[in-house]
């Protein structure tokens, strides 16, 4: 009787002390997860979103991320905020996913840290004990008297890491009785049948909400010699899709592309489990595979996770097509969903600006091809091309409609005033860029009419038209490539040129007005060649107001009008040199051929002439 006291008395402390190792454990893995996405700062929702054009960038950076912060289930909430939001398609989160489920086994490598053998020498320079009171102690050198961050997140990166690797000592030591208890031993033997191993490993770390908790668990019991192979495998495919389960919590609420993207983790881990669940045990019955009764270590246990996530995401990523449709299939879209669309999430203003960037560089060289368009057409008009235009119109249209709603709720939110002027700058140039695309369809239906009424320029018209146009593109690479590369340099040469351009137009309507007097033009070709270089002057304009809007954000109290018509008026030297030249350059009467221009630009900047140019 009092045998059997004093062995419930060590069951009690055996449980309360591996109960321990497992809260000292999630703890050191929260801390030290959540002080590196602090070091990282937003630099890390930031690559997650940019870095995701391709499913193998995806996967890279999706194993990358979940090996510094330790938690798939983390990486993959946050993907499900991004998919959410509708900063990131469902078709960019799958890869992401997939590295994530990677990723996630690198925990229990460093896990294996706290198993190597501290009895002599070297050994024990780098046990666990040794490891652990070293990082513990510059951790709580940083975290108390460096007070500067970044370094009292890395203190707490380091304490995390400390406090993980005692946790893991505590389990250990906790479970290491259990090698000589027979019931045990019996019970550890239930788990070779695949399907009650799989449902212990799915409701082990469904509770635990997590993966890396439960693989450790895994390796601390691996230690009493009782845990085999036949043991192991079915735990381990059951562990993925438990861990599924913070993923799912985490999408309610969301949208429909949300949930899908939960819903993608719990599919990845449950097709890895039945695809090699069916393959594995059918091709053990019929070889018998001689290893099954292997004595796992946390070593091995540790190769085995990895090995298995490993080979289940190279099976399924060429399905990720499939994959993708069918959780669209799964989870369907109403009339609703597909009449309103997720806006941008307003609650990440960094990822938010950058999506916005992005969003406007793209509305900027739309606009600006399409008025490339519409200058060649007047040399060489098609019908395709014209529509091409017509169709690239309407793209722009609706950039400014959804930019210009969203940046204006997005102004509403707490911004940092580096913040608050980057989204100034968007709002005053998507107006100018729509309007920009605008000019590109008058210049094109100025062609239409010019082509199907088959009247052309005289020769003179024609080279007057030439000159200006030059002019015109140099001004629109200016602008363009200032904007996207926040360029202040080019930007400052933008308004001199338009002043120019400006003269220039005036001067080219005088010259028609005296060719009309003599007869060498006639009146209907008059009204196309106004019609031009009306709008060759508003394109000018629109690119001044671009070219403010850059300079704007290097000054915190700036004046678009007052700027403007101080330029104009005191015209420093940097404006007037910049003025000469473009005079000299676009001189009616001295101008050189095109040809030998761009040979000279491509000469001095070769990347942005070809591209210019496409």
């Amino acid at each position: 009787m009092l045998k059997e006291k004093e062995n419930n008395i060590m069951g009690i402390t055996m449980v309360l002390s591996l109960l321990s190792g497992v809260a000292l454990f999630l703890y050191g893995m929260s801390l030290m997860g959540d002080s590196l996405k602090k070091v990282a700062g937003n630099k890390l929702e930031l690559i997650l979103y940019r870095l995701t054009n391709t499913p193998l960038k995806g996967l890279l950076l999706g194993t990358v991320v979940t090996a510094i912060i330790q938690s798939s289930s983390a990486t993959t909430v946050m993907v499900v905020g991004f998919v959410n939001s509708g900063m990131m398609k469902v078709a960019q989160a799958i890869g992401i996913i997939m590295g994530a489920n990677i990723g996630t086994s690198i925990t229990g490598w460093i896990l294996c840290l706290s198993y190597i053998d501290g009895s002599s020498g070297i050994a024990q320079l780098l046990s666990t004990a040794t490891i652990s009171a070293i990082v513990a102690i510059i951790g709580i050198i940083f975290r108390t008297f460096i007070k500067k961050k970044p370094y009292s997140d890395i203190g707490d990166i380091m304490l995390g890491f400390a406090i993980l690797m005692i946790g893991m000592q505590t389990m250990s030591g906790a479970v290491s009785p259990l090698k000589e208890n027979p019931h045990f031993v019996r019970l550890l033997t239930m788990f070779t049948n695949p399907f009650m191993g799989i449902l212990v490993g799915i409701v082990f770390t469904a509770v635990l909400q997590s993966a890396s908790a439960s693989v450790g668990i895994l390796q601390a019991l691996s230690i009493t010699g009782s845990i085999t192979f036949a043991a192991a495998l079915p735990i381990t495919m059951g562990i993925g899709v438990g861990a599924a389960c913070p993923v799912l919590l985490s999408s309610i609420g969301t949208n429909k592309n949300g949930k899908r993207t939960a819903l993608i983790y719990l599919l990845n881990d449950l097709f890895g489990m039945i695809f090699w669940s069916i393959v594995f045990y059918s091709v053990n019955a019929i070889v018998h595979f001689p290893f099954m009764g292997e004595i796992m270590s946390p070593f091995r246990v540790a190769l085995l996770n990895t090995v298995f996530r490993l080979l289940t995401i190279l099976v399924l990523a060429p399905f990720i097509g499939k994959i993708e449709k069918l959780v669209f299939f799964l989870i369907k879209d109403t009339d609703e969903d597909n009449e309103e669309q997720a806006d941008f999430d307003l609650n990440y203003p960094p990822l938010a600006i950058t999506q916005s960037q992005l969003a406007v560089n793209g509305m900027a060289k739309k606009a600006y091809k399409n008025i490339r368009r519409a200058l060649a057409l007047l040399k060489d008009f098609s019908d395709n091309k014209f529509n091409k235009i017509q169709e690239k119109e309407n793209l722009i249209d609706k950039y400014e409609d959804k930019l210009g709603t969203y940046l204006m709720q997005l102004n509403m939110h707490d911004l940092t005033p580096e913040q608050s002027k980057q989204t100034a700058k968007f709002l005053h140039t998507i107006s100018d860029f729509e309007r920009l695309g605008d000019h590109a369809v008058n210049i094109s239906r100025v062609a239409q009419e010019l082509h199907e009424k088959s009247r052309i320029f005289s020769d003179a018209a024609k080279y007057e038209l030439h000159v200006l146009e030059s002019a015109l593109k140099e001004l629109l690479d200016l602008t363009i490539n200032s904007f996207v590369d926040e360029d202040l340099v080019n930007a400052a040469k933008v308004e001199p040129l338009r002043e120019l351009i400006g003269i220039l137009c005036n001067d080219l309507k005088m010259r028609h007005i005296k060719r009309l007097r003599n007869g060498q033009c006639d009146l209907n070709t008059g009204f196309a060649f106004n019609d031009l270089l009306t709008n060759y002057d508003r394109i000018a304009a629109h690119c001044s107001n671009i070219a403010v809007a850059i300079l704007e954000l290097d000054s915190s109290n700036f004046d678009m009008h007052e700027y403007t018509k101080s330029v104009r008026k005191l015209k420093d030297n940097n404006y007037v040199s910049t003025f000469d030249y473009y005079e000299q350059k676009y001189n009616i009467n001295g101008y050189q051929p095109e040809a030998e221009q761009d040979t000279k630009a491509a000469a001095k900047n070769p990347v942005k002439v070809v591209e210019a140019k496409k």
